[in-house]
C-alpha cells in the first residue's frame, strides 16, 4: 500500500464511535500504516434531536489527551499516533468557540467540517431537505460552507466537502460540476488563497457513492486551481473501515494530477509521494 497513513479516525472518544483506540491502533499495525491521526468530534453548538446526549460531539479533550499521550509512548518506534481534531463549522459564536478552542490545544492537525446548515443536519432528511429540491438544499450546503470559511481559518484541511451528498435523495447521482461547479470554485479559491487544504476521505465508498469524499470532479478542480494541500482519511469509526480504498485513493489522485499527499504534524504538513 503506497499511502502510510490514515489522517482521519474517531475511536471511543467521540459520540458516534465505540471502538477503544487501542484496537485502532492494533489494526492499523496489522495493516502496515506507519502514522495514524485520532481526530474526535468537537462540534460546538451541535443541534441534536430527543434522543441524543447534549455533548455527544464533543470530545473530553483531556481524557482523550492523556490516552494518546500513554500509547504514544507504548507504541514509540511502531507507530507514529497524532493528536487531531474534527472541528465542527458553523457561522456566528461558534466561530470564536472554534477559535479559543483550537488556542487552547497543541493539536498536529485539525479537519474543518460542516455537518450543520443553517443550523439544520443534512443528515435528518426530513429537517434539511423536508421534500424541497434536491439542487436548493446543495446549493444552500455549499454556499454556507464558503460563508463558514471566511470567517474561520483555524484549520489544515476541510473534510468531506461535499458530506451533503451523501443523505440527499438521490445521493450524489445528479452532481454535475456544470451545475454546481461556481459553488466548489468560490469555496476552492477561497481554501487555495488561506493556504488550505482539502481531505480525500474514503469513506464515500462505504456510503455507496462510487467514490471517495469530494468527487474526483472536485479533487481534479482543487488541483488545476493550484492547490497542493490533500490528506488521506478513512474517517473510519471501526477498525473494519480502516484504511479502506488507500490504494484507490492514491490512483484516482494520480490520476487528478497529485503527486503527493500530505501527513500533519505540528500543524505543518510533511508531503510523501502517492
Amino acid at each position: 500500500m503506497a499511502v502510510i497513513a490514515d489522517t482521519h479516525l474517531h475511536s471511543a472518544f467521540s459520540g458516534d464511535s465505540e471502538t477503544p483506540m487501542k484496537a485502532m491502533i492494533e489494526k492499523a499495525l496489522e495493516l502496515g500504516l506507519k502514522e495514524i491521526c485520532f481526530t474526535e468530534h468537537m462540534d460546538f453548538d451541535f443541534v441534536y434531536t430527543e434522543d441524543e446526549p447534549g455533548d455527544m460531539f464533543e470530545v473530553n479533550t483531556d481524557a482523550y489527551l492523556y490516552d494518546l499521550l500513554r500509547f504514544r509512548q507504548e507504541y514509540e518506534g511502531r507507530m507514529k499516533l497524532l493528536f487531531g481534531i474534527e472541528l465542527g463549522m458553523q457561522t456566528g459564536p461558534t466561530q470564536r468557540k472554534n477559535l479559543m478552542y483550537c488556542k487552547e490545544h497543541e493539536f498536529d492537525f485539525v479537519i474543518a467540517s460542516s455537518h450543520l446548515c443553517n443550523g439544520k443536519d443534512p443528515y435528518l432528511k426530513e429537517s434539511f431537505f423536508g421534500g424541497r429540491d434536491e439542487k436548493e438544499a446543495y446549493h444552500e450546503y455549499f454556499t454556507y460552507i464558503w460563508e463558514c470559511i471566511r470567517g474561520f481559518q483555524n484549520f489544515d484541511v476541510y473534510g468531506h466537502l461535499d458530506y451533503v451528498l451523501r443523505y440527499g435523495p438521490d445521493t450524489n447521482k445528479n452532481f454535475t460540476m456544470a451545475e454546481y461547479g461556481a459553488d466548489i470554485d468560490k469555496i476552492l479559491k477561497l481554501l487555495i488563497e488561506n493556504g488550505k487544504g482539502i481531505e480525500a476521505n474514503t469513506s464515500g465508498y462505504a456510503y455507496g457513492m462510487g467514490g471517495p469524499h469530494p468527487s474526483f470532479d472536485i479533487l481534479k478542480r482543487y488541483r488545476e486551481l493550484g492547490g497542493e494541500i490533500i490528506t488521506i482519511g478513512s474517517d473510519a469509526h471501526d477498525c473494519e473501515h480502516m484504511a479502506q480504498h488507500f490504494d484507490d485513493m492514491a490512483a484516482l489522485l494520480k490520476e487528478a494530477g497529485f503527486e503527493y499527499y500530505c501527513v500533519f504534524e505540528n500543524r505543518y504538513p510533511e508531503y510523501h509521494r502517492l
